[in-house]
């Protein structure tokens, strides 16, 4: 409730019968709240105001230049009073809004200011969604509907609602003109990546941060963070030739080894098996929609990892039992499915995704990789020869020393 003396001079206002008059004692009245209301009172002395001055007695006209100077004062008050006098200043605003449009988008912008200052996120890219920038009253540059519909963006991803933020997103994708401002650009890139972060296409994403590390003008410490951003996102993705790609480009950047995440990276970019603490160590690192726990209880992380650790045992092995790979996978049995029969879940979805070559004997529970029964077994043969080769060279050069030092020879046996 507005206190005594405001009331009395608001109705005193009110009945004036000279519009110039009212002006004027709007004008003074004003600066009286701000400068003798208290702070628990001055929300609802501003309201009262509001309320006087946007009264259907009043021409628009002439309540623009008073609604300037409210926006002054607005602009001075604490975030709590702002969002309390904000929001009913756009509530009473909703009706005019098209012949004041000007002011309900400064009013709406300070009002989400103070929403954001407080955490309150997705009010704040509510109240900015009202503001109107098709209209011919108030001409918007493209530029100053991407800046907004940027920030609207970012606010939904504050709260992790990403069907909200890709809708906006989508507006600015659809644009006829192409976003020319260099900060705009990184922004929207940045926000594509965290969306398709959130929507857990993680190989995308991936790339998205990427480009956004390599981008001009952005800050080291921001371009690192990109990075490693990046390299989470690599590493959470479904193990096949994409990631495979991916997690090469990464690694091959001289920045990589200036971020946290480059141990696990370069394990599995030279297909090495990853250990539970080494995964350990990597999850305290993951937001928590990259730790949300799946329909199977399973997360991303532990997808990924099962995943990584079945292709670098394909390295290793030409077959293997699948009760053997369960227990290199780190799986247990749970349910009616033994950890075998969980590893040779996970390789039939790879093999039948082309993620993976090789076979599956389910009878005797073996695995062939087919990749490494070529690579690995010709490998072999090629270490096999070389020791023998070596052997041949040792007992040569040992036959003609005999055979040039006969006396020297003899005496080597004889110790």
């Amino acid at each position: 409730m507005a206190s005594q003396k405001i009331t009395s001079a608001l109705a005193e206002i009110e009945s004036s019968s000279n519009p110039q008059n009212k002006l004027q004692q709007y004008d003074a009245l004003l600066s009286d709240i701000v400068s003798t209301a208290s702070e628990d009172q001055l929300a609802q002395d501003l309201i009262f105001y509001l309320d006087s001055v946007l009264n259907e007695d009043i021409s628009i006209v002439a309540a623009r230049p008073i609604l300037d100077s409210f926006i002054t004062v607005l602009q001075k008050l604490t975030p709590e009073t702002q969002i309390k006098v904000g929001q009913h200043a756009v509530t009473l605003l909703q009706s005019r809004s098209t012949s004041v449009e000007e002011q309900d988008a400064q009013i709406r912008e300070l009002l989400a200011d103070a929403y954001e200052s407080q955490e309150e996120y997705v009010p704040a890219a509510r109240v900015l969604q009202g503001i109107h920038i098709d209209s011919s009253q108030r001409l918007v540059s493209d530029d100053a509907k991407v800046r907004l519909w940027i920030r609207i963006v970012r606010l939904y991803l504050e709260e992790d609602d990403t069907t909200s933020a890709e809708a906006f997103l989508n507006r600015i994708k659809n644009l006829p003109s192409k976003i020319d401002d260099h900060e705009l650009k990184l922004h929207f890139k940045l926000s594509q990546a965290r969306i398709l972060d959130a929507r857990r296409k993680f190989l995308d994403a991936s790339q998205e941060y990427f480009n956004v590390s390599l981008a001009a003008g952005v800050d080291e410490s921001d371009r690192l963070h990109a990075l490693a951003a990046a390299i989470r996102c690599a590493v959470l993705g479904p193990a096949g030739p994409q990631r495979s790609r991916t997690l090469a480009t990464l690694y091959k950047d001289d920045r990589v080894t200036s971020v946290e995440e480059f141990g696990i990276l370069e394990k599995m970019f030279l297909d090495r098996l990853l250990t539970p603490a080494e995964v350990a160590a990597f999850s305290q690192r993951l937001a928590p929609h990259q730790l949300a726990r799946m329909a199977d209880g399973t997360t991303v992380l532990d997808k990924a990892v099962v995943e990584h650790n079945l292709v670098a045992a394909s390295k290793l092995y030409e077959n293997i039992t699948t009760d053997a790979l369960g227990a290199i996978l780190g799986l247990t049995a749970s349910g009616d499915l033994t950890a075998g029969e969980k590893a040779e879940a996970y390789a039939a979805r790879m093999v039948e995704q082309g993620r993976l070559n090789g076979t599956i004997d389910q009878i005797d529970g073996v695995i062939f990789f087919e990749e490494n029964t070529a690579a690995t077994g010709r490998h072999i043969r090629q270490w096999d020869a070389g020791v023998q080769g070596l052997a041949e060279n040792v007992e040569r050069v040992a036959t003609s020393i005999t055979d040039a030092f006969p006396e020297f020879a003899a005496e080597q046996t004889v110790h």
